[in-house]
């Protein structure tokens, strides 16, 4: 694989990302208008692994990264490109620096529209949207529904609880994942006869909040385990990624103050991504676009 790429005026060299000075990933991800902060790029290096493009001088034109979640599957997210070298190939390079780091495992990525057609001539298929919900929450909230189950908080450090669970709804063991968001996250779970049949989880991202990665088996037990936090957040900024088309948990949101800011596409190369099921838990929030 070629280590280097000349473009006019310029070389670049794919450097591993965890080499990088987190204050140049920042600024990277400023310049294309992208809120990652430095503590959310930190914890993307820690779930992953990834390159960046680099020129002679130390600056950073772009980034690529992919997270295993097991020896046969993997998510790619935060690829970026500055507008200097999205137009000749840089993109299409990056992705070729981890295609080599993942070998033949499956994968999924959430597309931002000016990179989807670079996907697909990768080997890519669509298989959903991903509506960007975000804005400030209201001082009071919309009704819910009745609660069917019990709420509570997950014990710190116990999320071998929610694992089984999540697993169920993502289609594969992120464990290792959700175990490192967990340590900056409140957790909620709802209990029906003993058993966790939903939970979401919240932390500091960006501009403000996002609630996710969050599973449930229908919309009412999605809402009130959204609702678990938005009480506790009225007059913050806070955002939810969800693959949800419609029904009551999408009113409970848009009702919530929480409009749609952006959609990607979930993409895969491989095996099919998504796997909902009837009855069966599901993906209600993302935990991220880069970690789906």
């Amino acid at each position: 694989m070629n280590r280097t790429v000349r473009l006019p005026f310029f070389e670049l060299v794919a450097q591993d990302i965890a080499d990088v000075d987190v204050n140049l990933l920042h600024g990277l991800s400023l310049s294309v208008g992208w809120p990652h902060r430095p503590k959310d790029w930190e914890i993307l290096r820690r779930a992953g692994r990834g390159v960046v493009a680099v020129d002679g001088i130390g600056r950073v034109f772009g980034s690529a990264m992919w997270f295993p979640v097991e020896d046969n599957f993997a998510t790619i997210g935060v690829v970026i490109t500055t507008p200097r070298i999205q137009a000749q190939g840089g993109g299409r390079w990056l992705m070729e620096q981890v295609f080599e780091q993942c070998g033949d495992r499956d994968l999924a990525l959430n597309a931002t529209r000016a990179a989807d057609r670079l996907y697909a001539s990768l080997g890519f298929t669509k298989e959903a949207t991903v509506h960007m919900r975000q804005g400030t929450v209201p001082p009071i909230l919309p009704a819910t529904p009745p609660l069917d189950g019990e709420p509570g908080a997950l014990a710190e450090g116990n999320v071998g609880e929610i694992r089984d669970l999540d697993m169920r709804a993502f289609g594969s063991n992120r464990g290792k994942v959700l175990a490192l968001l967990a340590e900056d996250s409140s957790i909620v779970t709802l209990r029906r006869g003993g058993e966790i049949v939903g939970y979401s989880m919240c932390r500091e991202f960006g501009r403000g909040r996002v609630i996710g990665p969050m599973v449930a088996r229908n919309d009412q037990d999605a809402i009130h385990l959204t609702t678990a936090h938005l009480r506790n957040l009225a007059g913050q900024f806070v955002r939810v990624d969800t693959r949800e088309m419609d029904g009551a948990f999408i009113e409970f949101l848009q009702q919530s103050g929480l409009d749609v800011g952006d959609t990607v596409t979930t993409m895969s190369k491989g095996r099919r991504f998504l796997n909902r099921r009837d009855r069966e838990p599901r993906v209600y929030g993302l935990a991220g676009h880069a970690l789906s």
